[in-house]
């Protein structure tokens, strides 16, 4: 089972735990004592991931290689060829006429592949041109395509030899530290085998090698050169009895719109082209029902479902349309808990580490609480009413069991039973009580009334009992502990809170702050403590604790800056979200547009570059995402699909210049809009009856 990311390392069980009641609510009061900042006895995960920042990561699920900058995989580290999480080549070492040839580059070609360059000197009398060019393609589908050309001005006869190893280790043991030897090589075909208990890996080389040696994994081959000649050889690694990997996003099977971006900033069309790209690489079916496609957290840590992530990906990668977010959707009704007691309706997910100041979350209440957000938003980005329909039981016992677990109280621990009240997890579940009463009034279905009552009466106290005031003029507080007692430090998951969803006529649903907060945390998202030049920072740069490079306690989490931006533009503070999004854009440059799921908070500075987490994810199917939401947001494209309307609310200071999008959906439809550098909006393309809202 594929590790997860340093965002999700477990810090007690991968699963929620089973409450056998219900919690008590905290002591709520205007004397609450601010809790002291240091960490509570939380137990830590025990696996040190290897460093990843630097590896060609090519990604085509369920395949995926991995390799350094000097194209030789040698079976160290995390190099080789994996299927399914596991890997079926790690050693792949070419010689040429006796020798390696050197590296001189290596860049990522697509999200799937990587080419690297080397050259090689053979001439006796030496100098500084090299006599022969060595071209490897390197794919996540097992293929690997070497390519010899001559540089010489006389004919060349070349012996050509690859080392091939396998140990057909997991992920998670490879990452650990414990992949163990290479298992021995038996010749087959026209390459090699490996076995083992748990699968047989198997290399067929094209053309066949002139000689194989078993005990050293050695395929030998000797080519003639003419000058400005060229031969090849391709291998392809799989494991045995397994065909070609059937890509997800291939032509029409992707669930994924082709959008594409034109702007007077270059950098938007890059973001997006790669985003999508990203997003395709990262689709896997569910085996269940493999119509039904969602997305993998990210590679090399995450390459399965993870639920939370899936959720919020295919919610922000909705304008690209609806079939990914069914999809999605539907794989998870069905790993729903059902039947009586109070876990029925949750949607089982595992812990997530947050930092040294608060105990692990439970992903699973996130994610159930995001699926009936992502079903009520899906439809207003054009789901049909019986695709709608379908998913509505599974929303309903995801709002009942929200209902049940919060009880008569005001507030949803997190996790339930015992955890503190967190600051996010309210944001959670006041928008799912919201957008899902709106999606049970639109089916006649009852219970939405009270759900918008407990909302409000979860508004009015919020204001209150998550709310401290001080000199700089307040701020909401990450989570109040049993007891009453305050953890009052500033980080991104106050994001959240601008974070309300839409309503129909594309109104955004009402807030847990009031008009004054949400003024005052639009100011401190705009300071020097949260924005750092590249993003917001996960934690404020003066508060305990703060690491530039904590996954919770400092870096920059693209999803979390993605939905600052978004819901500060909806607000109306257009200065602090642009400042925020070309933080985000010249970030993703310096990555080559592929932005990792987060990055080092430290302070930009002119002519420096991010610093990247050496073990975060690239490609994340968040960050991905939420290249998406940043440059949708520019157009703030609000649509109603069941009111045959959409309202465009762009943002007027046109931060990118004139921008235009193109090949997005809308009412299962083409849409394409156009913001000029004044912030007008224009539609160029949508829907037959789709009518532009005031």
């Amino acid at each position: 089972m594929p590790l997860p990311t340093p965002s999700s390392m477990p810090s007690g069980p991968n699963s929620d735990p089973s409450p056998s009641g219900r919690s008590t609510q905290p002591s709520i009061g205007r004397g609450a004592a601010l809790a002291p900042q240091t960490a509570p006895g939380v137990q830590r995960g025990t696996v040190n991931l290897p460093p990843a920042h630097t590896a060609l990561i090519c990604v085509a699920l369920p395949g995926l290689a991995i390799s350094t900058e000097q194209g030789q995989l040698t079976g160290q580290g995390l190099e080789g060829f994996y299927r399914s999480g596991r890997r079926v080549l790690s050693r792949c070492r070419l010689r040429v006429a006796g020798r390696e040839p050197v590296a001189v580059q290596a860049r990522m070609v697509g999200p799937d592949q990587a080419r690297f360059m080397a050259v090689l000197s053979l001439s006796a009398e030496g100098g500084p041109d090299p006599d022969v060019l060595v071209e490897r393609m390197r794919y996540a589908d097992g293929t690997e395509r070497i390519t010899l050309r001559s540089a010489a001005n006389r004919p060349l006869r070349l012996p050509v030899e690859v080392a091939l190893g396998a140990d057909l280790a997991e992920l998670g043991a490879v990452a650990a530290g414990r992949a163990g030897p290479e298992l021995p090589a038996s010749v087959h075909d026209s390459g090699m085998r490996w076995s083992c208990a748990g699968g047989h890996s198997v290399v067929a080389a094209d053309p066949p090698p002139a000689d194989a040696l078993a005990s050293a994994g050695l395929l030998r081959w000797e080519f003639e050169l003419p000058p400005g000649g060229t031969r090849s050889v391709e291998l392809k690694v799989r494991p045995a009895g397994a065909g070609s990997i059937r890509a997800v996003a291939r032509g029409a099977t992707s669930p994924l719109a082709p959008a594409r971006a034109a702007s007077d900033d270059p950098r938007a069309e890059a973001l997006l082209r790669t985003s999508i790209e990203d997003l395709q690489a990262l689709l896997l079916r569910d085996p269940a029902q493999p119509s039904d496609t969602h997305l993998a957290a990210g590679a090399p840590w995450r390459c399965g479902m993870a639920p939370a992530e899936a959720l919020a990906a295919a919610r922000m990668a909705l304008p690209l349309g609806t079939r990914l977010a069914a999809g999605t959707l539907r794989t998870l009704a069905r790993t729903q808990l059902v039947g009586a007691g109070p876990r029925s309706g949750l949607i089982p997910g595992p812990r997530r580490h947050v930092g040294a100041q608060l105990p692990p979350s439970c992903t699973g209440q996130e994610a159930t609480l995001l699926f009936p957000v992502v079903l009520a938003e899906a439809r207003r980005w054009g789901l049909s009413e019986a695709e709608t329909e379908e998913l509505l039981p599974a929303a309903e016992r995801c709002l009942q069991w929200l209902r049940t677990t919060v009880g008569d109280g005001t507030y949803l621990a997190d996790p339930h039973p015992g955890g503190p009240w967190r600051c996010e997890a309210q944001a959670h579940a006041h928008r799912a009580a919201l957008l899902g009463a709106d999606l049970l009034d639109a089916y006649g279905r009852g219970g939405g009334v009270e759900l918008r009552q407990w909302a409000g009466r979860m508004r009015t106290a919020f204001r209150e009992d998550f709310w401290i005031e001080d000199r700089g003029g307040g701020r909401p507080v990450a989570a109040r502990l049993p007891g009453g007692r305050l953890v009052p430090h500033l980080g991104s998951g106050g994001a959240h809170l601008l974070d309300t969803g839409l309503l129909g006529a594309g109104a955004p649903a009402p807030g847990l702050l009031d008009h004054v907060q949400t003024e005052q945390l639009a100011r401190l998202f705009g300071g020097p403590a949260m924005d750092s030049g590249w993003g917001l920072r996960s934690l404020g740069v003066k508060e305990t604790g703060y690491n530039p490079f904590g996954h919770r306690s400092g870096s920059v989490r693209v999803h979390e800056t993605a939905l600052a931006v978004a819901g500060l533009a909806t607000a109306g503070y257009e200065k602090e979200a642009s400042s925020l999004l070309l933080g985000v854009l010249a970030a993703a440059e310096t990555f080559g547009h592929r932005l990792p799921e987060m990055y080092a908070g430290e302070q930009r500075t002119e002519g420096g570059s991010p610093v990247p987490h050496p073990t975060a994810c690239r490609p994340a199917a968040t960050a991905a995402a939420a290249g998406v939401l940043l440059l949708t947001t520019l157009t703030g494209i609000r649509p109603d699909a069941p009111a045959r309307t959409v309202t465009l609310r762009p943002v007027r200071g046109a931060p990118l210049g004139e921008i235009g999008l193109t090949g997005l959906r809308v009412a299962g439809a083409p849409f394409s809009v156009r913001v000029s550098r004044l912030g007008l909006a224009l539609v160029e393309e949508a829907a037959d009856g789709l009518q532009l809202g005031a």
